[in-house]
């Protein structure tokens, strides 16, 4: 399962969490055996640190994330971002309460790693220094998921970067690699920042690309 996310808005009494998702859709959290983290800014971990998570997951839960993001985050260095005030210190105070609460149940790895069969976490940095995407194989099918290596204006403007990302260049070209890739494989994608349904497919577009979502019927 990618991602552990949460955010609380102005118009949101309530934090909108990943384990209220789970919730919703009837899964149990004892039931989640492995979590696969793209990355450790708080909209990605911090549904992990909301009051009663922990105790309701399995005390043997794998979370998988890259070793260059830990190390990154126990010095993290905000030099080449453009955040808004109080950002820099709310994520570095967040990455530091995850990693306290759950540095047991953290496995590492290098540049990619098989989580089972048909799951594989890739590490692509840019985003962050340990930022990954998780390529899922199925029945013949594939999707990736991207996490933030892809914005909604990305696909018009692939080399544009946004303020939260470490590396600026770098996150510009795993952005424009990927997108690539998938205009060529047709494979689904989904993005944690994509419009709903957040699932569809990329096409080139001259020197562009275009999000084409799938059809939600449901």
């Amino acid at each position: 399962m990618p991602d552990s996310g949460w955010i609380r808005t102005w118009i949101c009494r309530e934090p909108a969490s990943w384990s209220n998702v789970l919730e919703a859709g009837g899964i149990d959290l004892a039931s989640v055996t492995d979590l696969v983290l793209t990355h450790m800014h708080m909209d990605h971990i911090g549904g992990l640190l909301i009051d009663g998570v922990k105790e309701q997951l399995r005390p043997d839960l794998q979370i998988h994330v890259a070793a260059a993001e830990v190390a990154f985050w126990e010095a993290p260095d905000f030099s080449r971002t453009s955040m808004p005030t109080g950002f820099p210190d709310a994520l570095r105070s967040t990455a530091k309460r995850f990693s306290e609460a759950y540095s047991s149940h953290l496995r590492t790895f290098e540049n990619a790693h098989e989580v089972a069969p048909g799951v594989v976490v890739h590490r692509t940095g840019g985003h962050t220094p340990g930022h990954s995407v998780v390529r899922v194989t199925s029945g013949g099918e594939r999707l990736t998921f991207a996490g933030d290596a892809i914005f909604p204006v990305g696909f018009d403007q692939p080399s544009w970067h946004n303020g939260f990302e470490h590396d600026p260049e770098e996150a510009a070209r795993v952005r424009i690699r990927l997108l690539r890739e998938l205009a060529g494989t047709r494979e689904q994608l989904v993005a944690t920042h994509l419009p709903f349904p957040s699932v569809g497919r990329v096409a080139a577009d001259g020197d562009a690309f275009r999000w084409v979502p799938v059809f939600w019927d449901y």
